[in-house]
C-alpha cells in the first residue's frame, strides 16, 4: 500500500484491518467538565464476537458507544473500528460500522421501503447493488411484508427491526446496538436475540448495551462492566466470576447416613474449599470455589467413604449475580 498513491490506507493499516480485534479502545477518557463520563477504558472485541456493554445509568456506556459512532471526539485516547481511528480516520470509521442508537428518528410519513432507501443512497449504494442490499436487509428484519406501510403506523417492535435495517443497509463490519431491545415484548427479544447470532454467526463484530442482562447472558460471547466511567472487569461471566473469587453453591444428595456427611466433608477441606455446609434432610448445601474436577473428587470421596451419592448441583452464577458482585450501585 506504501505504492499505492491512490489508496486510502496509510502506512501499517492494512496490517490493523488483519487484526483479530475489530473494536478496540485504548484508554479512552471522555471528560464533561468535573463529570468523567469515560475514565481511562480499554478494551478489544474480536472479529465475530458478540460484546455485551454493562453498567448502571450514567456509567458510561453510550458516551462510548457515540465515540465509537464518531458521533463525539474523546477528550484523550483513541478507539478503533476494523483497524481505523475513530479520530483520524472517522469518515472510514462510518462505512465499517452500523449504529443502533437507544433513540431514533423516523420519517412519519415515508414508508419502510423509502426510509430504507433513502439511507441506502446515503452511504452510495447504486443501481443493482441498492436494490440488492434493499431486498436483503428487509427479509432479514422481517419487514418485508410492511414495505409499504407508513412508519407512523409500525409498533415499538416494528420500528426496532427498521432501525436494525438502517444499521444493516451498507454492510458494515461492525455494529453498535444501544439498549436495542428496550420496550420490546417477549416474542420481539426473542427475535432480537436470533438476528443478533445469526449476525455475528455471518462474521459480523456486534457491540451491545442493554438493562436486561438474562437477554446478554444468552447472546454475547464475553461482557464488559463499566461503572462511574471505569472498566470494572472484562472476559466471559465465567471469567469474571472466577477473578472475583466468589463462591458458588454445591448441593449433593445422599441417601444414608446422613448425619455423617458434615464430618466427613470436614475431613477433605483442606483439600478442596468448602464452607458453612448445611445438611437438609438428604441434601447438604456448601460455599465451594472449586472447578468441575473439583466437584469430582468430592463426589468420588464421598463414594469411596460409602456414601450413596444420587444426585449433585452446582448453582452456576449468573450475568445478573456477577453484575452485582462486581459493581457498586455508583452513580456520578
Amino acid at each position: 500500500h506504501r505504492a499505492c498513491r491512490k489508496c486510502p490506507l496509510r502506512d501499517g493499516d492494512a496490517a490493523m484491518i488483519a487484526s483479530d480485534d475489530c473494536i478496540e479502545l485504548r484508554r479512552l477518557h471522555r471528560f464533561f467538565g468535573e463529570t468523567r463520563a469515560v475514565n481511562d477504558v480499554t478494551f478489544t472485541v474480536r472479529r465475530g464476537q458478540v460484546f455485551g456493554f454493562i453498567g448502571p445509568n450514567g456509567a458510561g456506556k453510550t458516551t462510548s458507544m457515540r465515540i465509537l459512532a464518531t458521533l463525539d471526539l474523546p477528550s484523550y485516547g483513541d478507539a478503533y473500528v476494523d483497524g481505523f481511528s475513530v479520530v483520524n480516520d472517522p469518515e472510514l470509521v462510518r462505512k465499517r460500522l452500523g449504529f443502533m442508537p437507544d433513540s431514533f428518528g423516523t420519517y412519519r410519513d415515508v414508508n419502510c421501503r423509502e426510509y430504507l432507501d433513502f439511507f441506502a443512497r446515503a452511504y452510495g449504494l447504486l443501481g443493482r447493488d441498492r436494490a440488492r442490499r434493499l431486498a436483503w436487509v428487509l427479509d432479514f428484519t422481517g419487514t418485508r411484508g410492511m414495505a409499504s406501510k407508513p412508519i407512523r403506523g409500525l409498533s415499538k417492535g416494528m420500528k426496532q427491526r427498521l432501525c436494525l435495517g438502517r444499521a444493516l443497509i451498507h454492510d458494515p463490519a461492525v455494529l453498535i446496538l444501544d439498549e436495542p431491545a428496550a420496550g420490546l415484548d417477549p416474542r420481539a427479544r426473542i427475535e432480537l436475540r436470533r438476528m443478533i447470532r445469526e449476525l455475528a454467526d455471518r462474521g459480523k463484530t456486534i457491540l451491545i448495551s442493554s438493562h436486561i442482562l438474562t437477554e446478554l447472558a444468552e447472546v454475547c460471547d464475553a461482557v464488559g462492566i463499566i461503572e462511574q466511567g471505569q472498566l470494572l472487569a472484562t472476559g466471559s461471566v465465567d471469567e469474571i466470576h472466577a477473578e472475583s473469587q466468589n463462591q458458588s453453591e454445591l448441593t449433593i444428595r445422599v441417601l444414608n447416613r446422613h448425619d455423617e456427611v458434615s464430618s466427613v466433608l470436614d475431613k477433605i477441606d483442606g483439600q478442596v474449599a468448602i464452607e458453612n455446609p448445611i445438611l437438609d434432610g438428604q441434601f447438604i448445601r456448601f460455599g465451594f470455589s472449586g472447578d468441575t474436577s473439583d466437584q469430582a473428587a468430592i463426589v468420588t470421596h464421598l463414594v469411596t467413604e460409602g456414601f450413596q451419592v444420587a444426585e449433585v448441583s452446582a448453582e452456576k452464577k449468573s450475568l445478573e449475580d456477577v453484575f452485582l458482585q462486581v459493581t457498586e450501585g455508583l452513580v456520578q
